[in-house]
């Protein structure tokens, strides 16, 4: 498995993956491909941190971390993570968040924050973000609302995350 970051000609790819990988996903509005497209065309978008693992050169997963804020602090929304159905379960979406934390990381950002699975996400080290200082934007389900410190000297957090307008929480 290759992981590398998404190129303008994988687009389309991508947007077929994210919809497939969504269709039968329980908490989904099916406009996370249109999410993506949006974000990439925004201020929020990190080129370096829009990632795809390739099997045997065929794109089967994708992940965006893009920046939002929690008062004056930058932080990331990992948002989404999508896996061809015939290839999840196995390691293709831990592989893409461990290679997006290492990234991130490097490029000094300091917090993730991912709204998901409390169940899959805790897996990687993401815990209640309200544990963090990070309270949710209104109408979030806490329980599905975490953070992982992606630096040893991340800054201490207390406020409201912001996530880029085009997520449509604001």
């Amino acid at each position: 498995m290759r992981i590398r970051s998404e190129k303008p000609t994988d687009k389309k790819v991508i947007y077929e993956l994210i919809r497939e990988a969504f269709a039968t996903a329980e908490h989904s509005d099916g406009t996370e491909q249109e999410l993506v497209d949006a974000l990439r065309n925004s201020d929020a978008y990190i080129p370096e941190l829009s990632l795809v693992a390739e099997i045997d050169d065929e794109i089967v997963g994708h992940i965006m971390f893009t920046k939002a804020k929690v008062k004056e602090e930058e932080v990331l929304a990992l948002a989404p993570l999508s896996v061809k159905p015939s290839y999840q379960k196995q390691q293709v979406g831990t592989k893409l968040i461990e290679e997006g934390h290492r990234l991130a990381s490097e490029l000094g950002f300091a917090y993730s924050v991912v709204l998901g699975s409390a169940l899959y996400y805790p897996k990687f080290g993401y815990v209640p973000a309200s544990s963090l200082g990070i309270s949710a934007p209104g109408g979030i389900p806490s329980e599905y609302f975490m953070a992982i410190k992606l630096s040893a000297v991340a800054p201490s957090l207390k406020g409201e995350m912001s996530y880029a307008k085009e997520f449509g929480l604001a």
